[in-house]
C-alpha cells in the first residue's frame, strides 16, 4: 500500500506542471487525498468488512468530491487531476499509471450482479467528463477524449472520442509519457467526415465543369456537319 501511495505522489510531479513541492502535493491535491483514503478503505474491504470502508469512502467523497468505492482495484501511479465529480464503481479495475480528469465516471449499466464496471489498462488517460460504462476492458495506452461515452471494449494504443465512443486512431505511434496528457489534441471524426464530403463535392464540381466545357466545344462541330 505504501509503495503504491509513493507512486501516486510521484505521478503528481510527473504529470502536473503546476505542483511546486511535496508539501503542496500532500496538502492541496484532493485527488491524492482520495486515493490515499481509498487504499486504506480497500484494505479493510479485502478483510471482509463492508460498512466501515463505505463510511470511510463517503467521508472522502464529502471532503474531496471524489467517490471511489472501496471495492475498486487501483494500481500504483494513479493520478486524478482536479477530481471533482469523479465516480469509480465497486468492480472497477484500474492498471498502472492511469490519469483521470474531473467528471470521469467508471460505472455500470444496470442492476446486474458480479463484474459490472470497466477494467482500465496501464497508461490510460481519460479526459474530463468522459463516461466509461459497462463490464469491458479498455486496453493499455489508450486516450479517451473529454466528454466521450464509451460503451464497448477499446483496443490497445487507441484514441477514442465521441458519443458513443469511436476509435479514431490505433497503433499510429506508441503513446509516450511526454504526450500522454494531450487529451485536448484529439481528432474530430465529424469534422473529418465533413472535410471529406467538401473535398468530394469540389471534385464533382470540377468534373462537371470540365464535362460542360467539352460539350460546349462539340456543339458547333455538329452544326457544321
Amino acid at each position: 500500500m505504501f509503495s503504491a501511495i509513493k507512486a501516486d505522489i510521484k505521478a503528481i510531479f510527473d504529470r502536473d506542471p503546476a505542483v511546486n513541492n511535496i508539501m503542496e502535493a500532500l496538502l492541496a491535491y484532493s485527488g491524492l487525498h482520495a486515493i490515499i483514503v481509498h487504499r486504506i478503505s480497500h484494505k479493510l474491504y479485502n478483510l471482509g468488512l463492508r460498512t466501515l470502508p463505505r463510511l470511510i469512502s463517503q467521508l472522502a467523497r464529502l471532503l474531496t468530491g471524489i467517490e471511489i468505492h472501496p471495492g475498486a482495484k487501483i494500481g500504483p501511479g494513479f493520478f486524478i487531476d482536479h477530481g471533482m465529480g469523479v465516480v469509480i464503481g465497486e468492480t472497477s479495475e484500474i492498471g498502472k499509471n492511469v490519469t483521470l480528469y474531473q467528471g470521469v465516471t467508471l460505472g455500470g449499466t444496470g442492476h446486474e450482479k458480479g463484474k459490472r464496471h470497466p477494467t482500465i489498462g496501464d497508461n490510460v488517460v481519460i479526459g474530463a467528463g468522459a463516461k466509461i460504462l459497462g463490464s469491458f476492458k479498455v486496453e493499455d495506452n489508450v486516450k479517451i477524449g473529454a466528454g466521450a461515452v464509451v460503451l464497448n471494449a477499446v483496443p490497445a494504443n487507441s484514441t477514442v472520442v465521441g458519443i458513443p465512443g469511436r476509435v479514431v486512431k490505433q497503433n499510429g505511434h506508441k503513446i509516450h509519457a511526454e504526450r500522454d496528457l494531450q487529451h485536448d489534441n484529439l481528432p474530430d471524426p465529424v469534422w473529418e467526415k465533413l472535410a471529406e464530403l467538401e473535398e468530394e463535392i469540389a471534385q464533382l464540381k470540377e468534373q462537371n465543369k470540365r464535362q460542360t466545357s467539352i460539350e460546349e466545344e462539340e456543339i458547333p462541330l455538329k452544326f457544321t456537319i
